[in-house]
């Protein structure tokens, strides 16, 4: 479903990801880990289409699209979706204004008709409960004043509402207490069940700690070395980076 081959991304010149290859089939989560400034995060920008991100080789599709030559709203109305790290704050733009055009956006990409603002205040309710986000903080500026946890409950909610083909979480951990991790972790979850078409999903977890996939389980992990994969391996790979660290895959890298 999801498939990098040879990629290789600049930013500012100097080349990040050095010919990295990775697929992922329908229905699993695969998770990255690496050292900082190994390219995680330029790998996320990259495939979704930031400014800045040069790819210079290599290609990347989503279920035959072709991510590279495609715009950031064609690559989202094909089905991907980034949880950011640090998610932008927007002022002057409500939150349920945000999801209600992004949602609208996409449906109008595969030629459906856009959702009244009572079926979509109806949908981002049901969503919203299961994460805690309260109506106030839905009229409120789009990240503004949010806390880091209000901040990636809210990246969670984008993503139950828009319910991606594929999505990448660039450390959706970052700044998260254990109560709001498992908030999250539930939500992310929920979209992967059979019922919530989470068989046809895909997902790419980016994160440096284990605590993070004790509750968002991996298919598979990888471990991210000097731009490239570096090795590959079940959950237990995880585990092996908690307790050793990194070193002997950059020697090898």
């Amino acid at each position: 479903m999801f498939d990098v081959q040879n990629l290789h991304v600049a930013v500012g010149g100097t080349e990040i990801i050095k010919g990295l290859t990775l697929s992922v089939p329908a229905g699993e989560t695969h998770a990255i880990m690496g050292p900082n400034g190994s390219g995680k995060s330029t790998l996320a920008y990259a495939l979704a289409g930031r400014d800045g991100y040069a790819v210079t080789q290599g290609s990347a599709t989503l279920d035959g699209l072709n991510l590279l030559e495609a715009s950031p709203e064609q690559r989202a109305g094909g089905g991907l979706f980034l949880s950011f790290q640090y998610p932008v704050e927007i002022p002057g733009l409500s939150a349920i204004a945000f999801l209600k055009a992004s949602l609208n956006s996409l449906r109008a990409q595969h030629s459906e008709v856009a959702l009244s603002a009572p079926e979509i205040l109806k949908l981002i309710r049901a969503r919203a409960d299961a994460l805690k986000i309260s109506d106030e903080m839905l009229k409120r500026p789009l990240n503004v004043g949010f806390s880091g946890g209000e901040k990636k409950r809210f990246e969670a909610l984008q993503m139950a509402v828009l319910a991606p083909r594929f999505a990448i979480l660039d450390e959706t951990d970052s700044g998260l207490d254990i109560d709001a991790l498992k908030i999250v972790s539930e939500s992310v979850n929920a979209l992967r069940k059979p019922e919530n078409g989470g068989a046809e999903r895909g997902m790419l977890v980016i994160t440096h700690y284990q605590r993070l996939l004790d509750y968002i389980k991996p298919d598979r992990v990888h471990v991210l070395a000097q731009g490239r994969i570096a090795a590959s391996g079940g959950p237990e790979l995880a585990l092996e980076l908690e307790r050793e660290g990194y070193d002997k895959y950059l020697r090898a890298a």
